[in-house]
């Protein structure tokens, strides 16, 4: 599997990776909350969103990693370009 160099993996697993570290921070942080509770308790708390975004691309930069030291740049390349559309995404959230 992380044999693979390709641009289009690399976005897969770039949009993949931090939903993935967003539900189990979400298991770990607000297990006893639905997802909506959990949204709504951000909305009302914009600051912690900060925090969320972090762990949940703590996951592509883990990612990011394997795939720079294994020379699989194509794929590290798609990996970034999804962190960045993420941390663009959790900034417009935070301010607007």
């Amino acid at each position: 599997m992380f044999k693979k160099d390709n641009f289009i993996f690399g976005l897969v697993l770039g949009w993949i990776a931090p939903v993935i570290g967003f539900l189990i921070y979400k298991l770990i942080k607000f297990k006893l909350y639905t997802l909506e509770e959990m949204f709504h308790f951000l909305k009302e708390n914009p600051n912690l969103i900060t925090s969320y975004i972090s762990v949940s691309l703590l996951a592509n930069a883990v990612l990011f990693t394997v795939f720079i030291n294994g020379r699989k740049d194509k794929t590290a390349k798609g990996i970034f370009v999804f962190t960045v559309i993420y941390a663009i995404i959790a900034l417009i959230y935070k301010f607007w």
